[in-house]
């Protein structure tokens, strides 16, 4: 049975190049048919019917056709824009960042639909005001758990025994996890994780969104689980997320947002 020449999906983008002088070569994730790579003939072109559309930071409905290379986008709507995480510069940036962690885990052509709607809700939570680095370890979390890769934080990675509030606790992504005081290992000083961080991992991995948003927790806290989330996700993923740079860049400037008013994870 031949193979149709047009076909339809929902899909996002999550990175795009320019292409000669009028074309865009999109990567796109798909709930069914993965991550692919389409070319928009023609966008940059004031003229365009395409226009705008094709963007990141919305869930959009393309119609394609078969090529050699790329497939080539023929038609376009936008279903969900989520413009007011574009609002925000730190949004904007966290975003590319978590576009640019679904890119890395898949491999075109195979079916993603889990990792494709968790970065759909990661992106209406973000659009929604939800501050951007709970969203950011939120979807570095569930991604783990999508690949298979959950860091391991209620028992140590080397022998098994339930970590207790009274040990020592160090972050060794390359074994899992949580390390206890008993195992050898890199000293505390170099990889050492407080109880209060434990805790917020502990967190993000059995709560809720809206119970993540409501937390309130030490900054310290805050910043230990960020750094250990993101070495946890490199060494998963084995590279450096391009992204993280301008996504620092950007935090470090005016208008940081603080932690609100909620639950006290140490309580």
């Amino acid at each position: 049975m031949p193979i149709k020449r047009l076909w339809s999906t929902d899909a996002i983008v999550l990175s795009r190049f320019d292409l000669g002088e009028a074309d865009r070569v999109l990567t796109l994730i798909t709930p069914h048919d993965g991550k692919l790579k389409a070319i928009a003939k023609g966008v940059r072109r004031p003229t365009s019917r395409l226009g705008g559309s094709v963007e990141p930071f919305a869930e959009l409905r393309l119609q394609l056709a078969h090529g050699r290379t790329f497939d080539v986008v023929t038609q376009v709507s936008v279903g969900h824009a989520w413009l007011a995480l574009r609002d925000s510069l730190e949004s904007t940036a966290t975003a590319w960042y978590l576009a640019e962690l679904a890119d890395r885990s898949l491999e075109e052509r195979h079916a993603a639909e889990p990792i494709y709607l968790l970065l759909k809700r990661a992106y209406e939570l973000l659009d929604a005001g939800m501050d951007p680095g709970r969203a950011a370890r939120w979807f570095e979390m569930r991604l783990t758990d999508e690949l298979g890769m959950r860091p391991e934080v209620d028992r140590c990675v080397e022998c098994d025994r339930m970590l207790e509030p009274g040990d020592t606790f160090r972050w060794v992504p390359p074994l899992g996890g949580v390390l206890c005081q008993r195992e050898p290992g890199p000293p505390a000083d170099r990889a050492g994780l407080s109880l209060d961080a434990l805790k917020l991992l502990k967190a993000y991995q059995r709560l809720d969104i809206a119970a993540i948003a409501a937390l309130r927790v030490p900054v310290l806290a805050e910043r230990e689980v960020e750094a250990a989330m993101r070495d946890f996700v490199r060494i998963s993923l084995e590279r450096d997320a391009r992204s993280l740079p301008f996504l620092d860049l950007v935090r470090a400037g005016p208008g940081q947002r603080a932690a609100g008013p909620g639950v006290d994870i140490r309580s």
